[in-house]
């Protein structure tokens, strides 16, 4: 069973804050009348041989007084403009209403995967909500009895809900339980030991641990995970050096942990370890950056053996996905772009050895799990999930799917004999289905009751032309009666980056918003994994411009086709969407009427500075310290193409105080940069809203999504005549 992922500020500096910021401590409803005033340093930095400016270097410092009175003023200037917009309540009541639905499995870790049953053990495992509750909990069924019962309510970890199951793993006896908590969204986590029968924990707890899974040792006696170096001051973890991998005894405290393996020949790699399917080897899953990795094994039965190399080349990624004997299965993008599934001898490691069980196909492979030995492979077309069923000899069989959606699960015991797998699309919730491989037939086990009249509205797919002519996949959702006559409001996401596609998948917030009378469009932009390597690698590094080019495309593509126009279309998207809004922001601000920049990456320059696994985005971004990558990123940095006198649209920057992967000086940057460059002729507003209960946004509750969207959507409404009627 897989884990289930669910600086000192100068003297000059703080004067010149000091002196534009009211000394008046300010109350928590107060309405300030124009942005504060931010102040700047004369900060200038040299990249081969060219100077460029930083004046706001100095919010870098996120815990320096300066900054957090800087966050409190910017806020107390933006709530009250967000609550006086008309539409809000109205987006907020119907998103509680709509949200109010049973469900089962959830999603995890930041959102990216969709955590489906499990049967484990001898016991199904399920995250259960009944609708009304902000965070999902974890649900066992024992089969002797039949009775469902809680094993663990993340709910009642905090007062406001914002401590969450972020990922657990069952032991391989099924008697324990290994799950990881976050807390106000940040990204370092806490491993805690539950017993499965008591639903009681262990009296230790593991910290210093941020991505790490959980890899159990056979005799579930204890397991495997990485963890980050202590800090110097010995406050929390390191985030800055790599990860190692240690052992934990279960019922023994942290600190009497083995060490097992690290990287001690190259700075950016970082270990991760499985338990291989027959508990004699430890697969260690060396990740550098999110292209390459390489897999090392060490012998368990040995106490004195050494990690040996055994896919050393780091020219691809290699995914364990399972072994019988000495023969290791990888998902590999080893002279396969799209992805194929190999065979490894453990003895015989040389390429010249491997065997292709799956070749690569015409469509790109999203995921893997193999079970019963059987390869489920998701694979990817033209930006929806087709799902094929492979034996270890490669004989191949398609699964048929409801539609033209996302598929993900599969997952369960090596020898299981049913799995479960969700199905959703723009307009299904996610629905849960029984997979029986003695024939492979499906069943549905759950289907959600949402109070949303889907047969009122359509998706269809569309391809446009980017700016050099490579085609593009456009969803579109709207009401079946939408009137062609450019005056939709329309909201434009995307993303494009990191080899992640982006799946049509069922969304409360979107189903208000189409609700309303809106249209919603996703841009399947370079960049993400959609067509595979090649259309990863097409948007990164040099290439990067071709992700902006292709949303521009978009946006101009909806508009020439009587969608939408330019006074109704908002752009948004999230993290390295973001930095897809920002740099679109700059680049064409003549293109829409509102903006949506969240948690975005804007210093393209320093984003490395904050942490070792910012600089591991280098193998998309580059590195300003190359001088042909400088040139790059200089050219399209939010920050620093921000130009004095522009017009920018209506933009509405959210990020959040705990936000420790996209650190939240990045939209401190750029919102500041934003104000002081709008002309006082300009009327659109440039507003900054920092959350300081959250983290990036994995795992926030629900009552915090309602109210982040409903700010959002109303901004929206606001700035592209939007009639929301109640």
């Amino acid at each position: 069973m897989r884990y289930r992922h669910l600086s000192a500020i100068g003297q000059f500096a703080i004067g010149l804050l000091v002196a534009a910021c009211s000394t008046a401590p300010l109350k928590p409803n107060a309405v300030v009348s124009r942005p504060p005033l931010t102040a700047t340093t004369p900060q200038t930095d040299i990249y081969h041989g060219v100077s460029v400016s930083d004046p706001y270097r100095w919010l870098e410092e996120l815990e320096a007084p300066t900054v957090h009175a800087w966050v409190e003023a910017q806020n107390a200037y933006t709530k009250p403009k967000l609550a006086s917009l008309t539409s809000r309540e109205h987006f907020r009541q119907r998103m509680l209403a709509l949200w109010n639905y049973e469900r089962f499995g959830a999603s995890l870790s930041g959102g990216h995967s969709y955590v489906v049953p499990e049967e484990h053990a001898g016991r199904l495992f399920y995250l259960h909500n009944d609708g009304a509750q902000d965070q999902s909990v974890l649900t066992v069924l024992d089969k002797a009895n039949g009775a469902p019962r809680v094993l663990l309510d993340p709910n009642g970890l905090s007062k406001d809900h914002a401590t969450a199951l972020s990922g657990y793993t069952i032991s391989p006896d099924g008697s324990v339980l290994a799950y990881t908590t976050s807390d106000g969204g940040t990204d370092w986590k806490t491993v805690h030991i539950r017993s499965v029968m008591t639903g009681e924990d262990l009296p230790e707890s593991i910290g210093l641990v941020k991505f790490t899974g959980i890899g159990w040792g056979h005799d579930s006696h204890g397991f495997y995970y990485s963890r980050y170096p202590v800090r110097e001051d010995g406050q929390g973890g390191d985030d800055s050096r790599q990860v190692s991998i240690w052992y934990h005894t279960l019922g023994t405290p942290q600190d009497s942990d083995r060490f097992v393996y690290a990287v001690t020949n190259h700075t950016t790699r970082n270990p991760y370890a499985t338990v291989s399917d027959d508990g004699h080897q430890l697969v260690i899953h060396i990740s550098d950056g999110y292209a390459q990795s390489g897999v090392s094994l060490l012998d368990l039965s040995d106490p004195d053996a050494d990690a040996v190399p055994f896919l050393a080349d780091y020219d691809a990624r290699y995914d364990y996905l399972g072994n019988e004997g000495d023969t290791y299965y990888f998902l590999t993008t080893a002279d396969a772009g799209n992805g194929r599934i190999i065979a490894v001898n453990r003895h015989h490691p040389n390429k010249a050895s491997w065997r292709t069980v799956v070749p690569e196909a015409d469509e790109a492979i999203d995921g893997v799990q193999f079970s019963s030995q059987q390869f489920f492979i998701r694979y990817l077309k033209d930006a929806h999930s087709v799902v094929r069923v492979a034996d270890t000899a490669g004989h191949i069989q398609d699964l048929h799917l409801p539609g033209l959606g996302e598929a993900v699960g599969f997952d369960g015991d090596r020898d299981a004999s049913v799995l479960y797998y969700a199905y959703t699309d723009y307009l299904t919730p996610q629905a849960i289905y029984r997979l029986d491989l003695k024939d492979l037939s499906s069943h549905l086990f759950r289907a959600p009751t949402v109070a949303f009249n889907a047969q009122a509205y359509v998706t269809e797919q569309v391809f446009y032309p980017s700016k050099d002519g490579t085609k593009i996949p456009m969803y579109i959702t709207h009401r079946r009666d939408v009137s062609r006559d450019g005056k939709n409001p329309t909201m434009l996401y995307g993303y494009g980056g990191f080899n992640l596609p982006q799946l049509p998948a069922f969304s409360v917030p979107v189903a208000v918003w189409l609700e309303k009378g809106g249209v919603y469009a996703v841009a399947n932009l370079r960049g993400g994994s959609e067509y595979g390597e090649a259309w990863h690698k097409a948007g990164t590094k040099l290439q990067k411009q071709n992700v902006f080019d292709d949303f521009i495309a978009a946006a101009e593509w909806l508009q020439k086709n009587g969608w939408t126009s330019r006074e109704h279309l908002v752009i948004r998207g999230r993290s390295n969407g973001g930095l897809l809004v920002g740099a679109t922001l700059t680049q064409r601000p003549d293109l829409f009427a509102a903006a949506l920049p969240a948690v975005g990456v804007m210093d393209m320059l320093r984003y490395q500075t904050a942490s070792a696994n910012a600089r591991g985005w280098s193998s998309d971004f580059g590195l300003s310290e190359e001088p042909a990558e400088f040139s790059a990123l200089r050219a399209y940095s939010p920050v620093h193409n921000v130009r004095t006198g522009a017009c920018y649209p209506a933009t509405l920057v959210t990020t959040a105080e705990h936000d420790d992967r996209v650190v939240p000086w990045h939209s401190y940057k750029f919102a500041a940069a934003l104000q002081a460059a709008q002309p006082p002729n300009c009327q659109n507003p440039i507003l900054l809203r920092v959350e300081t209960r959250a983290g990036h946004g994995n795992d926030r509750p629900i009552w915090m999504q309602v109210e982040d969207y409903a700010e959002q959507w109303a901004f929206a409404a606001a700035h592209t005549g939007f009639e929301v009627a109640p």
